[in-house]
């Protein structure tokens, strides 16, 4: 149900999107949906919650602490460039559907975001440092690296940029030039 529900939401826009299409999309009735999710935004919540703890499983995964800064950076911002556009569909829901969102799920949601964020953060920090990086503003960078990566779901797949493995190595040299790494 959350996959039917990821392409419908995708697709035409969570409020574009009624629980009568996702359950006729399974071939099932529309009451169908109500023994899982208690209403639509219990199901973009458990989306998004399962996406973004994905997410910041990925970025924390990608991160090898015993290497230097650049290192780290490159890794984790060639995975999450990656999965993003992997799971371009499932990126864009959970990206561009939160204000649909109820407050408590949000708060949730948003720490998830949060604590992914720190992971660059703390890498960007690191860097800085170490002289790896040339920062000037630390935390504009890290939201810009993560704002790239993000919105890779916004776009892909686009004429040569259709393929995940040339977005990540793109991104993971982009993220290089934002800190001012020498590499």
């Amino acid at each position: 149900m959350r996959e039917a529900a990821i392409e419908a939401f995708a697709e035409n826009g969570y409020g574009s999107t009624t629980t009568r299409q996702i359950a006729a999309s399974l071939d099932l009735s529309p009451a169908a949906m109500y023994p899982h999710y208690k209403s639509k935004e219990e199901l973009l919540y458990a989306i998004a919650y399962e996406g973004h703890d994905f997410a910041l499983r990925v970025v924390r995964d990608a991160d090898p602490l015993d290497a230097d800064a650049t290192t780290r950076l490159t890794s984790i911002i060639r995975l999450f460039a990656q999965w993003q556009a992997q799971n371009h569909r499932r990126a864009r829901v959970i990206q561009y559907e939160l204000t649909a969102l109820e407050p408590d799920h949000y708060r949730v949601i948003k720490g998830l975001r949060r604590d992914t964020t720190k992971v660059v953060r703390d890498v960007v920090d690191l860097g800085i440092a170490s002289g790896e990086f040339t920062v000037p503003d630390a935390e504009g960078v890290t939201l810009a690296l993560m704002s790239l990566c993000v919105d890779i779901c916004r776009w892909y797949p686009s004429g040569r940029y259709s393929d995940p493995e040339t977005i990540s190595a793109l991104y993971a040299d982009l993220a290089l030039r934002l800190v001012g790494a020498v590499h």
